[in-house]
């Protein structure tokens, strides 16, 4: 029986992630409406999910939403919730015999303001996955710049580059992110550069450490003898054998990076209206969570099934390359001289 690449928790993680990035880029197709459109807003605001309302266009006026209609004589009354509303018939344009059966479906409810939920959620999931792919991905190269450099550089270089990192430690991360946003009014790619930008000294120490002590392994030692510069050795040699961690934690920083910008976009210091992002949606629906659970409801259940999914797909990315690393170590003891005298011995 063939073993799998990768545990099942990893494979659940990475098809929770994939779905989600499938539905971010296939978001203007499968979103039934515009996500920042208000149409009727006093009418359709804070529909609950599988509700759907009757679209009245009238001439020269903005389309009128009613639970039901009916027409009495010249006119059609509108049965709306704040109560009825007399139109001309005639100036109904999509009234028919059968009366008005255009409607507007609100699979997942709608918010506040009416917009409908299932459009922003999926276009929601496009800026708060660049922001976190992003984000994540800045903090991965800076981080290995700077502890690839540090490993490598030499004592001096050494010493300047960790106090550094050890001083930026000593602020949290969310605070830094805080401070530095309220200085400015982010958009999607400035918070890519403050989540990023202040989440890589975890990383550079990392990286350092990985690389100190594969600089001592056998196959260092002899590319250094062999002539190569420091340089080719940590491309050819180090880097690519620091993929363990570097992997586990680049799974682990997108669900971070996300939960930092659903947390701004909460306090108003994330993506700004009338983009959607899931922070911002919570915001948004954290004063109705009494009446209209379903605005922030949703929203949170997109962030927690990012999280969970990087979460998941790190852990078994660590359990398989330590599996990986764990039999490569016992092949190479196999074939060695010392491990072939042990075994004759013992016969």
């Amino acid at each position: 029986m063939r073993r799998s690449a990768l545990p099942r928790p990893a494979q659940a993680g990475a098809w929770i992630l994939a779905v989600l990035a499938l539905l971010a880029v296939a978001a203007p197709l499968l979103a039934p409406y515009d996500p920042a459109e208000q149409l009727d807003s006093a009418e359709s605001s804070r529909r609950p999910p599988l509700s759907s309302l009757l679209v009245v266009r009238t001439e020269g006026a903005e389309p009128r939403l009613a639970e039901r209609v009916r027409v009495e004589g010249e006119e059609l009354v509108l049965l709306r919730r704040s109560g009825s509303l007399h139109l001309p018939l005639g100036s109904v344009t999509n009234h028919r015999e059968g009366g008005i059966t255009e409607r507007r479906r609100a699979w997942l409810g709608t918010d506040a303001l009416g917009r409908d939920l299932l459009s922003r959620l999926l276009y929601g999931a496009r800026i708060s996955l660049t922001i976190g792919l992003l984000a994540a991905a800045l903090a991965l190269t800076a981080g290995t710049a700077v502890g690839s450099l540090a490993a490598t550089g030499g004592r001096v270089v050494d010493q300047v580059l960790m106090r550094t990192v050890d001083g930026l430690l000593c602020f949290p991360h969310l605070a830094l992110v805080l401070l530095l946003a309220a200085l400015y009014r982010p958009g999607v790619w400035l918070l890519v550069v403050l989540i990023g930008g202040t989440g890589w000294m975890g990383l550079a120490r990392l990286v350092r450490a990985e690389i100190l002590r594969l600089k001592e392994e056998p196959f260092a030692l002899a590319a250094a003898a062999a002539g190569r510069s420091p340089a080719g050795v940590l491309v050819r040699h180090l880097l690519p054998n620091a993929t363990t961690p570097l992997l586990i934690d680049a799974s682990l920083r997108v669900g971070g990076s996300i939960l930092v910008e659903a947390a701004l976009s909460f306090l108003g210091l994330g993506v700004q209206p009338p983009q959607a992002s899931w922070g911002s949606m919570i915001a948004d629906g954290q004063s109705h969570l009494t009446t209209a659970w379903w605005i922030a409801a949703f929203p949170g259940l997109m962030v927690a099934a990012a999280v969970i999914g990087s979460s998941l797909l790190a852990d078994g990315l660590s359990d398989r390359l330590a599996g990986l690393r764990a039999g490569k170590d016992r092949r190479a003891r196999a074939r060695s001289p010392w491990a072939l005298r042990t075994w004759l011995g013992q016969t």
